[in-house]
């Protein structure tokens, strides 16, 4: 069966080659979840880029990739990214789908965007477009402008953390007090370099587009010398993981790993 742009069809490689893929199943977080998931979904190029040439990660996505983002969007309880990405990619809240009725079960119609940034410099619609119940939830620290925090705090659950940065722990626990267990991060490259670096990123649904980027561009795990997990940091580490299944469709592999 071959799909197309608004349907392609998934088949499953690993662990069990067979036919057409019920995404729901396969990307269902685990039965009982009694503490927070985190759940990264990147995209990189056969040769490891994760940013294409305009900038935006969006330039390695396919039909197939975004069907998957719209099943994981719709069975977490919130979107977590970060500033840099929510700029760069012009994040807006995440819009309803008529699909998502059952994978809601019974929570909200769509999930609350969350987001980690220091100065506030955010897209105005991630904050005035969203809906009540899913108003855009954002972490920063005490030293932020004062003028913007009191803007964001018009629009937004404004969440502000004492310190110098927004920890993964400071993340992972305002949002599991507000009874939002199912994480699901979009990154960018260093908020998922400070998650895999804490030992607080459960699982990665990554995307592999057949496409070559060549030297320079960035992993979808990077960052400065300075960075959280980078080389030479006192938080680099090898994180194992096992491959909970491989799915191919239109020429694009999606593996998902588990830690």
């Amino acid at each position: 069966m071959v799909g197309n742009d608004a349907h392609p069809v998934f088949r499953e490689l690993l662990p069990t080659p067979g036919g057409e893929v019920d995404l729901a199943a396969a990307y269902a977080h685990p039965v009982g979840l009694d503490r927070p998931w985190v759940r990264a979904n990147m995209v990189s190029s056969a040769d490891g880029g994760a940013i294409g040439p305009s900038g935006r990660s969006r330039d390695l996505s396919s039909p197939a990739d975004r069907r998957v983002m719209g099943v994981l969007r719709g069975l977490c309880d919130v979107v977590l990214v970060g500033a840099n990405t929510a700029r760069v990619e012009d994040y807006g809240p995440v819009k309803d789908r008529a699909s998502w009725a059952e994978l809601r079960g019974g929570r909200p119609a769509t999930p609350p965007v969350a987001v980690v940034s220091r100065s506030l410099d955010l897209p105005g619609r991630l904050l005035t477009d969203a809906p009540g119940h899913a108003r855009t939830i954002v972490f920063t620290v005490a030293s932020a402008p004062a003028a913007r925090r009191a803007h964001v705090a018009r629009h937004a659950d404004l969440v502000v953390v004492d310190g110098a940065s927004v920890t993964p722990a400071h993340i992972v626990n305002a949002l599991a007090a507000r009874g939002l267990y199912r994480v699901l991060t979009e990154g960018g490259p260093h908020l998922l370099a400070e998650f895999t670096a804490a030992g607080l990123l459960d699982e990665l649904c990554l995307a592999l587009s057949p496409r070559l980027l060549g030297a320079g561009a960035p992993r979808i795990v990077s960052g400065g010398p300075g960075t959280p997990g980078a080389p030479g940091h006192a938080s680099a580490q090898s994180t194992p993981v096992r491959i909970a299944h491989l799915l191919t469709a239109d020429d694009t592999l999606f593996a998902r790993y588990v830690r």
